[in-house]
């Protein structure tokens, strides 16, 4: 059976309305959601409404965000023609602008960023739709004496990397998003520390381990969005070094898209390839080695061939190895080059064809016969981890559903979700092809923004 790339990468659209906080547009699409956190900023006395809820909860967490819009932009930028040519370049340039337009308010001055809106902790002590939310809508963020290089390089890349993708199409608001990016790049290099250390209530939901790749990341799309001398400096000569060879790519480590990025100016000759550019090229092709199986230290795999990383949502790092493969596969056909890894050569067409066939596993090519995404194919999980999908809609009745109530009579109920939410991708089986559909695995049924974003530009790099 062939794989419909095009209505996968229809379906993985969808999803992002289905995750939108704050008021709906007119041409919302997904109707079994409501408006949401219409007061959300209230409590610091500003406006902070939009953005996205991260996965099967109602918190607005920043550093995933960021990332989720860097990735949802990267595939714009590099498949732009594709997304058109399959009529899904306005759902693509909607679902980056809803992560935009939020981090534009979260900035409102140079050295300051609205980091989280929600609390973890009593967030996930409820089961309630985001329309019912009656959960404390707490504000918290970055500052100088609170810094987080982190999240403020990250929203850079995030923004800067949308500015590239609304540079043919909103002229003003390229030029909005660089000017934010920017800013925050220079405040993220000048306070420097982790943003977690600064907000203690992210650290057991999203904590950075590092900041020197979130600001190499900002540098390098800052470099594309802007082709300024400084941005190329940074890049070249990066505090934090290269990266090394990198195990994983993620919403916490940015490092292969760092080298991917600066491995694209030593194919096009722009930079000598020497020094840490050779660097960032060898250590990038290391991973990609090791992800086709060609390398000194593969990544495993299940018995069904999925790449396995972690057994905590697995998927996520899948996605984003595919959009590598994907998008350095190009790079690489460009510049007429191929890969010398330890077990051979590996061509171009060598890496489309590992990230299809990852992208085959997710969608139903796999041992159980399952497509990861629902939606998607004729099974797929129907009891996801997932607030607004697991109880009755709003529109259906608009009876509030209380915080303890959702869990006992929604939670626990062993029946399918009674919304479909089409292009969500779960975390994904373990390690020996296990996996169960009930809706309290958060570990491998809880679909969430960062772990379809880079799934969104290899499938249209596929398509």
């Amino acid at each position: 059976i062939s794989t419909d790339y095009v209505s996968a990468l229809s379906a993985s659209l969808l999803f992002y309305e289905a995750q939108r906080s704050g008021k709906f547009p007119d041409n919302q699409r997904v109707q079994w959601r409501g408006d949401s956190a219409l007061t959300d900023g209230s409590v610091a006395g500003v406006d902070l409404v939009g953005g996205y809820y991260d996965a099967g909860d109602n918190v607005k967490f920043g550093f995933p965000m960021a990332y989720t819009i860097t990735m949802l932009a990267w595939g714009v930028v590099e498949y732009s023609s594709q997304f058109s040519a399959n009529n899904q370049l306005e759902y693509a340039l909607d679902a980056i602008r809803w992560g935009t337009d939020y981090f534009i308010k979260a900035h409102p001055q140079p050295n300051f960023l609205y980091a989280e809106v929600g609390d973890g902790d009593s967030d996930h002590a409820c089961w309630e739709r985001p329309e019912d939310m009656m959960t404390p809508r707490t504000v918290y963020q970055i500052d100088e004496q609170h810094p987080g290089s982190d999240l403020a390089g990250e929203t850079a890349a995030a923004l800067a990397a949308a500015s590239i993708a609304f540079a043919d199409v909103d002229d003003g608001y390229s030029s909005e998003l660089v000017s934010h990016a920017e800013q925050l790049f220079d405040f993220g290099v000048t306070y420097q520390g982790k943003y977690s250390d600064s907000i203690p209530a992210a650290q057991n939901y999203y904590p950075s381990s590092w900041y020197q790749d979130e600001l190499a990341w900002a540098a390098a799309w800052l470099h594309r969005a802007t082709q300024k001398q400084k941005y190329m400096d940074y890049l070249g000569n990066p505090p934090g070094g290269t990266g090394g060879p990198r195990t994983m790519f993620s919403w916490d480590d940015k490092y292969v898209g760092v080298q991917i990025l600066a491995a694209k100016y030593v194919l096009e000759q722009r930079v000598a390839d020497a020094g840490n550019w050779a660097g960032y090229k060898d250590q990038l092709e290391q991973y990609i080695c090791n992800c086709v199986q060609r390398g000194n230290n593969n990544v495993q795999k299940t018995q069904g061939g999925l790449l396995f990383f972690n057994p905590w949502a697995n998927i996520q790092y899948v996605a984003s190895a595919s959009l590598a493969l994907v998008v350095y596969s190009d790079y690489l056909k460009a510049a007429e080059q191929v890969v010398s890894c330890p077990a051979g050569l590996v061509y171009p067409d060598d890496l489309t064809g590992f990230a299809k066939s990852q992208a085959d596993y997710i969608l139903g090519q796999n041992p159980k016969g399952i497509s990861y995404m629902v939606g998607y194919g004729q099974y797929y999980p129907q009891m996801v981890h997932h607030r607004g999908a697991s109880i009755v809609s709003i529109k259906e009745n608009p009876a509030p559903v209380k915080c303890g109530q959702g869990y006992a009579e929604w939670y626990n109920r062993n029946q399918p979700n009674p919304n479909k939410i089409v292009g969500a991708i779960v975390g994904g089986p373990d390690q020996n092809e296990n996996y169960n559909d009930v809706r309290t695995n958060y570990q491998q049924n809880e679909p969430a923004t960062a772990t379809s974003a880079p799934l969104v530009g290899a499938l249209a790099g596929i398509a």
